[in-house]
């Protein structure tokens, strides 16, 4: 039985289920950037902020 929202090999390609690795793991640096763009979004300071009454 599959579980949540995980990667499939049968429906997903290698190159996907690399990325999806990538950037779940706290140890790479495609989940760090990701981390690093979130926080700069939601950062009032930041020239990247997505906030309200933007």
């Amino acid at each position: 039985m599959a579980k949540g929202h995980g990667c499939s090999g049968n429906t997903h390609t290698q190159q996907q289920r690399n990325d999806y690795s990538n950037q779940n793991n706290p140890n790479n640096h495609a989940h760090q950037a990701n981390n690093d763009n979130h926080a700069n979004q939601c950062n009032p300071n930041n020239s990247n902020y997505q906030g309200h009454g933007k």
